[in-house]
């Protein structure tokens, strides 16, 4: 497929605001390019061109009224969104940004958190700038609690890439190392700050670290690996340096960083738990379950908020 000559989204949003909104809009607002889309993440690409495309600006004002722009923008078709930024706000996060709550952030998926941090603001008269400021990250202690819940992810099955290989099964195996794999990159992500995307630009992000570049061929080889103990190989490479990567936060006294065996069995694992419990310890008293993205794997269930809320809800209470 032959694409024009690409616009990343995000320019063409700005243009598109300069050039076609600001001169027609009037008065106090404020526009930003926020919400679904692979160019709010800065992931698009000619490809992303392709359906679903437009020059497309959110459009925030005191109240909701009709602003004339042109059907076209460089060729691309507009999306001109108006609403209130109360209203916008709330629907699309489901809870107040001024007031976030433990039960707030747990019941977001991430997301939807780097949809409304991520892109551009292009206009602030009405304040969205601090609303996105206050969500750029977890408070510390929602922080350590996710982190803590992502160790227990790896801890519930490290032991399995092993196990599976033992009794013949290496495509069980296989499966297994790619969730590890996954919760791995995951980790990596909420070490550095940064809320993981879904799982189509999970790479992408992770390919942003600083840490990819000594990791990724680890994770690598672990996906590449066709027998158990070359795949556990790659992985305990992995564990360990995420390890070090954990004390170099400084979250809490160090761990020693080195796999050890799985209890009398002949399976390596950096046993996660011991990475868990000094963690939890700087957090209210939660169950180690997570985040919804932790516990929930629905890309329907994590789109609605009500149900998200509810099961956090019955999770926690």
């Amino acid at each position: 497929m032959a694409f024009m000559t690409f616009i990343p989204g995000i320019e063409l949003s700005r243009r598109f605001y300069a050039e076609a909104v600001a001169p027609v809009v009037g008065g106090r607002h404020t526009a930003a390019l926020v919400g679904p889309g692979s160019e709010v993440l800065g992931f698009d690409t000619g490809r992303s061109t392709d359906h679903d495309w437009t020059a497309r600006v959110f459009l925030f004002l005191p109240e909701v009224r009709a602003v004339d722009v042109p059907a076209t923008f460089l060729g691309h078709p507009v999306k001109l969104v108006a609403a209130t930024l109360d209203g916008w706000t709330r629907g699309f996060l489901g809870f107040d940004p001024r007031h976030p709550g433990p039960r707030d952030w747990l019941a977001t998926p991430t997301q939807v958190f780097a949809e409304f941090t991520g892109g551009a603001v292009f206009h602030d008269d009405l304040g969205f700038a601090p609303l996105r400021q206050r969500l750029a990250w977890y408070p510390d202690d929602v922080w350590r609690y996710v982190l803590a819940c992502q160790w227990q992810r790896i801890g519930q099955e490290e032991a399995f890439v092993g196990r599976c290989g033992e009794v013949g099964d290496e495509l069980g195996s296989a499966v297994v190392a790619a969730r590890l794999v996954r919760d791995l990159m995951r980790l990596c992500l909420l070490m550095a700050r940064r809320y993981p995307p879904y799982s189509k630009w999970l790479g992408s992000a992770f390919g942003r670290l600083p840490a990819a570049a000594a990791l990724s061929p680890h994770l690598t080889g672990a996906l590449a690996a066709t027998s158990w103990p070359e795949r556990e190989r790659h992985l305990v490479a992995a564990y360990e340096h995420v390890a070090g990567l954990h004390n170099a936060l400084g979250l809490t006294e160090r761990v020693d960083p080195r796999a050890r065996p799985f209890f009398d069995r002949p399976f390596r694992v950096i046993d996660a738990g011991r990475f868990v419990t000094p963690l939890l310890a700087g957090t209210s008293v939660m169950h180690p379950i997570g985040a919804i993205d932790q516990f929930v794997d629905s890309t329907d269930a994590l789109g609605h908020r009500e149900l998200t809320r509810a099961v956090v809800d019955c999770a926690h209470g």
